[in-house]
């Protein structure tokens, strides 16, 4: 089961917000707000309070409200570009120049299902293997 928030109209350029975003991509979540939590950044603020919206989404969603926060992943944070207020500053000779403040638009996905991403790194073994008894793989010797 898959649930989303989306915050619109953050006054922060979109480049910066994406140095964030890919610090909490495919982690658990309560992995990607300690992240958050620890990130001396502003975006890291606005990312909080989407990823936080988009778990209540995911246990409105669920319904019967026994979901557990901590079994969801952070499938996609994706960062897209917003408006651009243009601004003017005053230069030499009586000239002015444009100064473009710019926005970004945030979209958190959060999902029950590990994805696939996480799956092939080592953490992500590790929370399989966690979830699920451990199974026992015949090798075959070398000769």
């Amino acid at each position: 089961m898959d649930a989303h928030a989306v915050s619109k109209y953050n006054l922060i350029s979109p480049r910066k917000a994406r140095l964030t975003a890919g610090l909490i991509n495919g982690k658990p979540v309560k992995e990607a707000l300690a992240v958050l939590k620890a990130t001396p950044r502003k975006a890291s603020a606005m990312l909080e309070k989407t990823l936080n919206s988009a778990i209540a989404n995911a246990i409105a969603k669920e319904g019967s409200g026994e979901l557990d926060p901590e079994s969801l992943f952070v499938v996609s944070a994706v960062i897209d570009g917003g408006p651009i207020m243009p601004r003017w500053r005053p230069r030499a000779y009586g000239r002015a120049s444009r100064i473009r403040k710019r926005m970004s638009h945030i979209r958190v996905t959060v999902s029950t299902e590990m994805p696939e991403k996480l799956k092939a790194t080592r953490a992500g073994r590790r929370l399989l293997s966690s979830a699920a008894p451990a199974r026992k793989t015949k090798r075959k010797k070398k000769k």
